[in-house]
């Protein structure tokens, strides 16, 4: 049996599941001041570890956050729009009362192994999970492995193109032109004004810009790592599904012919663990941990 924890914006899910995948429990607590946050979840890990000795805790957080175990802030979230998390020792922190191996990685990197062994990327070597909610994150994997280097993926906050004639604000504080800025929940709550998304129909002009971006954003991951399926998820695609097959749509002509896209099904797709990908995250990243030993 593994735990996890998957740290959101604005909750925490802690969960408790077999290794194949199969949820035992689950509990939330919100994401408020790390010393608020951190201690409740302690306390259900504790509980937990106590009653079923569980195996290994995979962590999957928000970020950026520091992979590199030779800097002082390994483990730690970085430069976070998230008010009072930044250098926050979230990998440290949680793992240090366990001694089992533990799995760290973001938030999006964890819920696209779990799409990997559980949901729509079954099979898959290269895929790439996108999330488009509150910010956008892209949890991007070459080889079966998360990608590195002097980071993890940050393509949420790519620059592209605007749609001719948006002039809309982004609400990236570090970008005026970026996907995040553009067409997250935040930047569409933006757009929308007095409105709410549920009551704006599928031919609103409102959508385009939305589309415009996020068909750019694949543009770049199909042009960089050429993954063999996109999953794009968050609170923003789970309301208007429609969306998908105009970035599919969008992307292809893009692409303009220089690359084919894989045919016979669709390529920009649903996440098919729906809200459960980014708990299962963590769990994946539990089945991954390396020994402590090697740690």
């Amino acid at each position: 049996m593994h735990a996890g924890v998957e740290l959101g914006g604005t909750k925490c899910v802690c969960t408790l599941a077999h290794g194949s995948g199969a949820i035992v429990e689950q509990k939330i607590v919100p994401t408020r001041q790390p010393e608020e946050t951190l201690p409740a979840i302690l306390a259900i890990l504790q509980a937990w570890y106590r009653e079923h000795r569980f195996a290994a805790l995979g962590v999957a957080s928000f970020g950026p956050l520091e992979f590199d175990p030779a800097s002082s802030r390994y483990g730690q979230i970085l430069a976070t729009t998230k008010a009072g998390w930044a250098g926050t020792d979230v990998r440290g922190r949680l793992s240090a009362p366990f001694d089992v191996p533990i799995g760290f990685d973001t938030d999006v990197n964890g819920a696209a192994l779990a799409e990997m062994a559980w949901g729509c990327a079954q099979g898959i070597s290269d895929f790439a999970y996108v999330t488009v909610g509150t910010g956008v994150g892209v949890g991007l994997i070459v080889h079966g492995l998360p990608t590195r280097g002097i980071g993890h993926s940050e393509l949420g906050h790519i620059r592209v193109p605007r749609l001719a004639n948006d002039d809309q604000p982004s609400v990236c504080r570090f970008h005026d032109d970026c996907v995040e800025g553009l067409a997250s929940g935040s930047a569409l709550a933006l757009r929308l004004g007095e409105r709410r998304a549920g009551d704006v129909a599928r031919d609103d002009p409102i959508w385009e810009p939305v589309v415009h971006t996020l068909a750019a954003l694949c543009h770049a991951i199909v042009c960089a790592t050429g993954p063999h399926r996109i999953a794009i998820g968050g609170g923003v695609l789970v309301g208007q599904p429609h969306l998908l097959a105009r970035i599919e749509a969008g992307l292809t002509a893009s692409l303009n012919g220089y690359m084919a896209l894989p045919a016979g099904a669709a390529y920009v797709v649903a996440p098919a663990l729906g809200d459960k990908a980014g708990p299962l995250g963590a769990i994946a990243l539990a089945a991954q941990a390396p020994p402590r030993a090697r740690q």
